[in-house]
């Protein structure tokens, strides 16, 4: 299993961080693959991070995300939101400032949210 993550850890907050190593050590323990985590600071309104991670087939992806969420409710998070279950190809866990994606290895190339999110935005010129 390889995991990697960015050279800086997202700047979030406490209660973020916190919820974010919740939701690293939950996609580790199922063997969630290639786990990426991405921050959103100051890029997104929407999450302070991004995390996204691979399973080996849609069974797998649906019970990283199954278990995911329950763990999340039991540690006192409240019940979270769960979109593509049924299909298991993309399955997206809305943890409040934290967004899981959890994909089949082949959808996940595809969709390519790394690539998206990583882009640098174009540098301004200076004004003169």
């Amino acid at each position: 299993m390889s995991s990697k993550r960015p050279q800086s850890a997202p700047r979030l907050s406490a209660s973020d961080h916190t919820l974010l190593s919740r939701i690293l050590a939950t996609l580790d323990a199922d063997k969630a693959e290639d786990i990426v985590t991405i921050d959103l600071e100051g890029r997104s309104s929407v999450a302070d991070a991004l995390v996204i991670a691979s399973g080996r087939s849609a069974r797998h992806v649906a019970a990283i995300a199954e278990n995911l969420a329950r763990k999340l409710k039991e540690a006192g998070y409240g019940a979270r939101p769960i979109d593509g279950l049924s299909q298991g190809d993309w399955v997206l866990v809305d943890a409040g400032d934290v967004i899981v994606h959890v994909f089949r290895p082949e959808v996940r190339v595809y969709y390519d949210l790394e690539g998206m999110w990583s882009v640098r935005e174009p540098e301004r010129a200076a004004a003169h």
